[in-house]
């Protein structure tokens, strides 16, 4: 005989020649030669050294344990006095109650949506992460879910959590913020076979996500597709002179020409229009040569209409001092003036006729 004691916190398992006899708590016990005893950790899992359905059977021992069975298509989210520590993958576990309190939620992976009982923090511990794929819809965006291939709703903005499992799961998104689509480098024939290149641009808003999404393929290229045949269409009914006159009517035109065309892809066009207009390097050269032909004409006739204006004033200066002698002498004296002004000194010869002279010309009365 030999005598054994199971201290607090801890029980016993008998066996006899590797059968399983009893379970011994929290005391002194006398044991027969050939049976040994394991002892076991309350606070710790039950990991039996047989089977554990053989040991299920000993009512005592069952009594003393929290069982929990984990199925195939199952998880089972371990919490030890309400605090999370773990997740169980399929299969049987047995823990001691009585030091830690055990509490678990079982998991149906088979299924897509996560209970609203699991907290979403948990879903981001590393343990349980494994067993989730999320989606994230930004604010400015809209989701289409898809599942098992068939439509399943639309996703607003925010995270999505869904469990792992045989079943697909896609979402598409879509920005619905104002958005902007470029026609670069398009060139094109005006009616009078002038070559271009074009840059338009088209300011638009998915306003229908189903439309845009799943009833269009790629509607973004579709999009560039319409606005580039309307872009050419316009152009191809001007001449380049008309093109250039009429350059800021292309918005309305084009908008009013395609609008039905995008409604049908989602999208709602806000503002279009001719960015830039490009020149062949010959076109150009002519452009600037009639351009300097009009500058030049147009100043040659200003010049004309300065000069016709001057010899205006001339003619009726003219006709107003042969009226009246001393407005022609007053005028005769002026121009004297600005004469004598130029000139520094004045050297006099000839005696008197030169002094005659001079008072001829200073004197108003004559």
């Amino acid at each position: 005989m030999k005598r054994v004691r199971i201290n607090a916190g801890t029980v016993g398992l008998v066996f006899k020649n590797y059968a399983y006899k009893r379970v011994l708590t929290e005391g002194v016990y006398l044991l027969m030669p050939n049976e040994r005893v394991m002892k076991y950790d309350l606070a710790k899992p039950f990991e039996p050294y047989i089977e554990l359905n053989i040991l299920l059977k000993d009512e005592m021992l069952a009594g003393l344990l929290t069982v929990i069975q984990v199925a195939d298509n199952e998880i089972a989210l371990k919490f030890e006095d309400g605090i999370f520590s773990g997740v169980l993958t399929p299969g049987k576990y047995a823990f001691f109650k009585g030091v830690i309190e055990y509490t678990f939620i079982i998991v149906d992976l088979s299924k897509k949506e996560i209970p609203d009982s699991i907290d979403v923090n948990l879903l981001l511990k590393p343990q349980v992460a494994f067993y989730i794929r999320a989606f994230t819809v930004e604010s400015y965006e809209k989701g289409i879910m898809f599942v098992d291939g068939k439509f399943d709703r639309i996703l607003d903005p925010g995270i999505y959590y869904f469990f792992k499992n045989a079943t697909p799961i896609v979402v598409y998104k879509a920005d619905m913020r104002q958005l902007q689509l470029e026609v670069s480098g398009q060139e094109i024939l005006t009616k009078d076979k002038a070559a271009l290149r074009v840059n338009f641009y088209t300011q638009y808003k998915v306003v229908d996500v189903m439309k845009a999404l799943v009833d269009s393929k790629d509607y973004e290229k579709q999009l560039y597709i319409l606005m580039q045949l309307a872009l050419r269409e316009y152009i191809g009914m001007f001449t380049l002179d008309e093109l250039l006159q009429n350059k800021e009517s292309v918005s309305e035109s084009i908008l009013s020409t395609i609008a039905k065309s995008a409604t049908k892809l989602g999208v709602k066009i806000s503002e279009c229009g001719i960015r830039d207009i490009i020149l062949p390097g010959e076109v150009k050269d002519i452009m600037n040569q009639v351009l300097i032909a009009e500058k030049k004409a147009q100043a040659n006739i200003v010049t004309r209409r300065e000069e016709t204006a001057s010899t205006r004033s001339l003619l009726n200066t003219a006709r107003l001092m042969e009226d009246n002698a001393m407005l022609f002498k007053l005028k005769e004296m002026e121009y004297v003036e600005k004469i004598a002004d130029k000139i520094n000194t004045i050297s006099l010869s000839g005696g008197n006729q030169v002094v005659d002279q001079l008072k001829d010309i200073f004197s108003p009365g004559k």
